[in-house]
């Protein structure tokens, strides 16, 4: 089956179905296009996101199955809930949102390669700057030593990267985030692609027609007053 290519020029132009997307590599769908707000929103509402390597065309996936979180189902750990319990760390939202996508690029740069490209950090700070993008920070001592971003569309977040540099840091930014956004009536949390890191904290894998079946439901469905910097 031939990947379709898509054109820069034409951000506003469709992604070809999901049920043409490979099965190996599980999810690619399409190639090329470009990183604008019109076509990461698109893909994003889809069930599509982009992920590539440094100097390859932009590759963009819907992987089958697909790791989602209800928030509801957020499980912690023993010894997660005696960190939170303790108050080890600070907890804030879209303080510090060039440091976390920055900090995710370096942490996965020095484990396997990034795909936190120059570009892909301009393209979803220009999110956050229209309000779609948010970041949720750890810190210690004054010291940002985890977090991570993703995108909110209605009562969906999009989970993309997250990064620690002390244990437990990044697993106290994304379950603080979760009873956030379970207060603000999010349903759902896409994470993507099946981690034990994810799965340890409830994520579970569902086919990708029902996760398509989630999106339609809530995509559209507008969230409570989300004051992600007051919260």
């Amino acid at each position: 089956m031939k990947i379709a290519i898509l054109d820069p020029q034409r951000p506003d132009q469709p992604f070809p179905p999901l049920n043409t997307a490979l099965a190996e590599p599980n999810g690619l769908l399409a190639v090329g296009g470009c990183l604008s707000v019109t076509r990461l929103l698109n893909a994003y509402r889809h069930g599509i996101f982009p992920w590539y390597n440094a100097n390859e065309p932009i590759l963009w996936w819907s992987p089958n199955p697909r790791l989602i979180l209800f928030p509801e189902h957020l499980q912690v750990s023993r010894s997660l809930s005696k960190t939170l319990r303790k108050n080890t760390f600070t907890v804030t939202f879209d303080t510090a949102f060039d440091k976390v996508i920055t900090a995710c690029g370096e942490s996965r740069q020095h484990r396997e390669g990034t795909w936190i490209t120059q570009d892909i950090m301009h393209a979803y700070r220009e999110l956050h700057r229209l309000g779609f993008a948010h970041s949720a920070e750890t810190w210690r001592a004054g010291e940002l030593v985890g977090g991570l971003y993703g995108v909110a569309i209605g009562r969906v977040f999009f989970g993309e990267s997250m990064f620690h540099t002390e244990t437990d840091a990044s697993k106290t930014a994304f379950a603080v985030l979760v009873r956030h956004l379970s207060d603000w009536h999010f349903e759902l949390i896409d994470c993507q692609v099946y981690t034990p890191h994810l799965a340890s904290l409830g994520a579970e894998l569902i086919g990708r027609n029902d996760f398509m079946r989630l999106l339609d439901r809530y995509c559209t469905r507008p969230a409570a007053a989300c004051a992600w910097q007051d919260a």
